[in-house]
């Protein structure tokens, strides 16, 4: 199977997924010189479908919309997205300021995870998933981690990072929390997934919108990064505002 029939294999396969979770891809634009980072989150419950997307410069996080219906707010409130100097992060939960901080202070991607565990949340343990794009080197390195539960015990956590090669423009590198939907919820497995990115931010924008689940999905972002000097630009999309 070619890169386009398999990216295009994957993404029926997100369509056709109910509930992937939060997902992220990182990948490079078709038509333009530039990476696209994109984000999203997915909720079943009223306290996670309580919340929204917020861009703040170059700093995308979640908030709720009503602070009064927010459980476990260490869990759904986090900065989601990132940046350092050509150094763009994306995660899907406060793993994110912990990769920063790491990075700011000398140390690498791996050993801030060495640091953090896959999510409490019993029975589900959902993974913790995220991203690093390095422009240090042209034209671009892409770094993935998940940390999902130990299928012995899922006390313990199992770490997997990817480095894939060079991308080809147009195509983008993605993982999810889930595999579907699910009581509890099944984590995300295997290698991850060869994903389109065609056409300009907004179109990406629109593609994965629309792909996902209308019932359950709750917020998208795409981060524009020119692939050399340049100020990356964020396009957000809520299904929920505040009233």
């Amino acid at each position: 199977m070619d890169a386009n029939a398999l990216a295009a294999a994957n993404f029926e396969l997100l369509r056709n997924n109910p509930y992937p979770g939060r997902g992220l891809v990182i990948g490079r634009s078709s038509v333009e010189d530039a990476w696209l980072m994109i984000y999203w989150i997915m909720g079943r419950s009223a306290s996670s479908r309580n919340r929204r997307f917020v861009a703040a410069g170059t700093t995308l996080r979640t908030e709720p919309i009503d602070t009064r219906q927010m459980e476990n707010p260490e869990l759904l409130i986090y900065d989601a997205m990132l940046e350092l100097s050509s150094i763009y992060l994306v995660s899907n939960g406060d793993q994110t300021r912990t990769i920063y901080d790491a990075l700011l202070a000398g140390n690498s991607f791996d050993a801030a995870l060495e640091k953090r565990e896959r999510e409490p949340d019993a029975p589900h343990y959902t993974p913790r998933i995220s991203g690093m794009l390095d422009l240090q080197t042209f034209p671009g390195r892409i770094t993935l981690s998940i940390l999902k539960a130990s299928q012995a015990n899922p006390a313990n956590t199992d770490r997997f990072t990817y480095r894939p090669g060079k991308l080809p423009r147009g195509f983008g590198m993605g993982l999810t929390t889930y595999r579907g939907d699910g009581n509890p919820l099944p984590s995300f497995s295997g290698d991850p997934l060869l994903l389109p990115c065609a056409g300009k931010a907004e179109a990406v924008l629109d593609t994965y919108w629309n792909a996902l689940n209308a019932d359950n999905r709750v917020a998208i972002a795409v981060k524009q990064i020119p692939v050399q000097e340049g100020t990356s630009r964020l396009l957000v999309r809520n299904r929920f505002t505040a009233q």
